[in-house]
């Protein structure tokens, strides 16, 4: 009896908790929340994809939302502008990812081998991640300075009568860009590769040292299959921010020089805020053009995860 009398209060209870009223309270709790989102995330990705059918030109207020179907694109795609812009980005992407993937996965290596003060070191990696991004940038536009940078003056010490302008030639604008901003975000991947490696048993690796391996043989047999995931995620999180990569160029070269710099997103960046009769809606055409790709790549990235060996 008493148990029957405890199953129908607890019933009681399951109902009298999703009744209608307390579920409508929950709506009433989460709506601030969804509103902000639909006013600051997807309202400005809706109207960014409408406006970019558009002549949208801001300091024209007659061309505001004036469909122009697909002539954007047309003169995106044939834009000699352009094209040069996404060599620059390709360029940039391949010196930044493949660099901060390597990098990450050593250092986290490194890290996994220490056996006191790993607190310090793994603290002392993401600490770049943490500090704003345009003092970091504006950090290292010092130390690239032609006269009195840290590395010049470091050079001339050693000898070096010359040193570069590396900011300021064709040759070392992008590779000395694209170091900075290495060092900025490599600290977030090294402690995804870090929780990756310390998730692989140990038992595997005394296994295949019994059976002879040598450490480099463990690396490429049990360590980087096993990463497989880990390294999936990483490029998931840098791919689209360096691809469509802005604030480096901004305030380290302004895309030069000689357009040595200037990846697509700066090329947005200028098109829409800085020249002319500031072109939105063909901005808004890239910026689409630019997450169509992305997005590619991202789907590439997840098929190629899921790929067994």
């Amino acid at each position: 009896m008493t148990t029957q009398t405890t199953t129908q209060r607890a019933t009681g209870s399951k109902k009298k908790s999703s009744s209608p009223r307390n579920d409508l309270l929950g709506y009433v709790f989460i709506a601030p929340a969804i509103l902000l989102y639909l006013l600051f995330n997807i309202w400005p990705l809706i109207r960014g994809i409408l406006m970019a059918f558009t002549d949208y030109r801001f300091v024209y207020p007659d061309t505001r939302w004036a469909f122009n179907g697909l002539e954007n694109f047309v003169k995106l795609f044939g834009s000699v502008k352009v094209q040069a812009a996404a060599v620059v980005s390709i360029k940039y992407s391949l010196i930044v990812v493949p660099a901060v993937l390597i990098f990450a996965l050593l250092t986290a290596i490194l890290i996994s081998r220490v056996r006191q003060g790993t607190s310090f070191y793994r603290w002392t990696v993401y600490l770049p991640t943490i500090l704003p991004v345009a003092v970091s940038f504006l950090m290292f536009r010092q130390m690239y300075a032609p006269n009195f940078g840290l590395i010049n003056s470091f050079l001339r010490g050693l000898g070096v009568e010359s040193p570069p302008h590396w900011l300021g030639e064709v040759a070392t604008a992008l590779p000395a860009v694209g170091i900075s901003h290495i060092w900025i975000i490599f600290g977030f991947p090294t402690l995804l590769f870090l929780i990756g490696i310390y998730n692989i048993g140990e038992e595997l690796y005394e296994a295949a040292s019994l059976d002879g391996a040598s450490r480099w043989q463990q690396f490429l047999h049990i360590t980087l299959p096993l990463l497989k995931p880990t390294t999936a995620m990483v490029l998931i999180l840098i791919v689209p921010g360096v691809f469509g990569v802005t604030d480096p160029m901004l305030i380290l070269t302004q895309g030069g020089p000689q357009g040595s710099t200037q990846t697509l997103g700066y090329y947005l960046y200028e098109t829409a805020f800085v020249r002319g009769d500031l072109r939105l809606g063909y901005a808004s055409s890239i910026s689409l053009v630019v997450s169509l790709v992305t997005a590619g790549l991202v789907a590439l990235i997840f098929r190629w995860s899921r790929e067994r060996e």
